[in-house]
């Protein structure tokens, strides 16, 4: 019996998916794909031999159907994940189900969306002297935010904050940021980091949603907040000659 590979397609340009995963791709009797998210270029190195199957009208049920009768008959199949899969990607619910079939899985990590909006804007999540934490997170919509991690509780703790799938609800999204957040704080929006469409938007709290109400962006996008963003920040010890660690001495 094959394995199942839940491989993360990175976010959109397809030369930061991993070599192990393009590999597998290449190598893959089935894959299932979500093509309302993965860029269609990463399937044209398939095997012509290849079952491809776009999960973005499937069930959980229907693509249980297609991967476990494949695993059970030896053949590789490739669960292709935007991002990386283990980020908003419904993976354990899927685990579970191989696991309770006794099918064999691996999980290849992907590059995510928030590390490409990072390198798409220039900066750096984790400033020393501006914050040492980032939280992910996403507004409550349809699919529910456990108590205490609503943005608002988080934004108490001024740390860079990556923001999914809520770009839709920019106006909600910036209220909750502003019980923690003042008015001029940094802020971006990133619609499809790394793909040739990219939009960036930079501003702060106080008129982000306009401009990105302004650029008719409510899908696929990020919104990235927090001082990070800005232009203050302390250097780093670690390159600093008069830093002792265990690979240099300090320099007198």
């Amino acid at each position: 019996m094959a394995k199942v590979y839940f491989v993360g397609a990175g976010p959109g340009d397809p030369e930061l998916i991993t070599v192990k995963g393009a590999r597998l791709l290449r190598e893959a009797d089935v894959v299932v794909y979500a093509g309302s998210l993965v860029n269609p270029a990463l399937l044209l190195n398939l095997r012509q031999d290849c079952l491809r199957c776009d999960s973005a009208k499937m069930t959980l049920a229907e693509v249980m159907a297609v991967m476990l009768p494949a695993a059970r008959a030896g053949k590789t199949v490739v669960r292709l994940h935007s991002g990386d899969p283990s980020i908003y990607g419904a993976i354990r619910e899927q685990l579970s189900v191989l696991e309770e079939h006794g099918v064999a899985y691996e999980i290849v990590p992907g590059v995510s969306s928030f590390t490409a909006a990072a390198a798409s804007l220039g900066r750096e999540y984790t400033l020393p002297g501006v914050s040492q934490t980032v939280i992910l997170t996403r507004m409550e919509g349809r699919t529910p935010v456990p108590a205490g991690q609503e943005i608002g509780v988080l934004a108490a703790h001024g740390a860079s904050m990556a923001i999914f799938l809520s770009v839709q609800l920019i106006e909600k999204v910036v209220d909750a940021l502003l019980e923690g957040y003042a008015p001029d704080t940094p802020a971006a929006v990133v619609q499809r980091a790394s793909w040739p469409q990219e939009r960036i938007i930079r501003s702060t709290l106080a008129d982000i949603a306009e401009r990105v109400r302004a650029e008719n962006i409510d899908r696929t996008a990020l919104i990235l907040v927090g001082d990070f963003l800005g232009d203050q920040f302390d250097l780093s010890r670690l390159y600093d000659g008069a830093f002792s660690h265990g690979f240099r001495e300090a320099i007198e």
